[in-house]
């Protein structure tokens, strides 16, 4: 198992330096590593326009405030810090999990877009992805609460891989439910609480943790099959019309809110930790954790 955290210090620097023609190309080279995260979408991929499309820095605005934005992530150690705490979350799950199977990872850090009136309001200028067993990649923009939490928000995405890498939970487009992805964002947010506290939860579902309207809501819509309504019941109405979907009436994180409360109620009934509950069924953590919570 190895575990790569590109440097794209270096990689942005030369992006934001380079001449107008060739920022493109440029920035094409510094993604190119990441090329495998998109494995399963249809044809070639466009690195460069996914970039934008997830709230990546621009390329033809705001060069000098990305250029001190980039300061403030080598001044903080990212990469280093991002490298180690994905480094010690393996070992803690190999230590739950005796069979756990690891796979290599490469992990992208890249600024955010500050002028993203969604990507720096209702998500809070963070966005992470670990959906493609392999790859990490988290795209921000260095607020106080982003700097303090990157070892949380790194360990979150990894628990993502390693759930459904190989050998572990399956996930299955044409069967999967809503209650799979909040039981998985609530289970990441459980494994980073584990290991880092308070700063484990994701941000945007915090101020629902205690809402038992959003929870009752989230709940009845758990077994909805087909991806695509992911967005509206997982993160909620914000980013149902920032992606062009139907809002269900559920704020910002709502799912992330409720995940985080199912984990709760089933770790508790159970004994468990997060890193041992890595490849329980979302169905056994939901009934466990219902006969629990009410």
């Amino acid at each position: 198992m190895t575990i790569t955290v590109l440097d794209t210090a270096t990689g942005m620097s030369s992006v934001l330096s380079a001449d107008d023609a060739r920022r493109r190309e440029a920035l094409s080279d510094v993604l190119a590593p990441m090329e495998g995260m998109f494995r399963y979408f249809p044809g070639e991929v466009d690195l460069v326009a996914m970039h934008a499309m997830s709230f990546g820095f621009p390329l033809d605005r705001q060069l000098d405030e990305t250029r001190d934005a980039l300061a403030r992530l080598v001044e903080a150690d990212a990469w280093g810090r991002i490298e180690r705490s994905l480094i010690a979350a393996v070992d803690a799950q190999a230590r739950a999990v005796s069979d756990l199977h690891v796979p290599d990872i490469t992990c992208l850090l890249v600024l955010g877009d500050p002028t993203d009136e969604y990507f720096m309001g209702p998500v809070r200028g963070f966005s992470g992805n670990g959906s493609a067993t392999g790859y990490i990649s988290l795209t921000l923009w260095p607020t106080e609460e982003n700097l303090a939490r990157l070892e949380a928000a790194a360990v979150h995405e990894l628990n993502h891989n390693l759930r459904y890498a190989p050998g572990g939970v399956v996930w299955d487009p044409a069967a999967v439910v809503v209650g799979e992805q909040v039981v998985s964002e609530g289970l990441a947010d459980a494994f980073a609480r584990q290991l880092y506290g308070e700063s484990g939860y994701t941000p945007i579902g915090v101020p629902h943790l205690g809402d038992d309207e959003v929870f009752d809501k989230v709940v009845s819509g758990l077994d909805i099959g087909g991806m695509q309504n992911f967005t509206a019941w997982v993160h909620g109405d914000p980013a149902a019309q920032r992606f062009g979907v139907e809002p269900v009436g559920l704020p910002a994180g709502a799912g992330y809110a409720v995940g985080n409360r199912l984990l709760d109620g089933y770790l508790t009934a159970s004994g468990t930790t997060a890193a041992e509950a890595l490849h329980a069924s979302s169905r056994d953590i939901i009934d466990v954790a219902l006969r629990t919570l009410r």
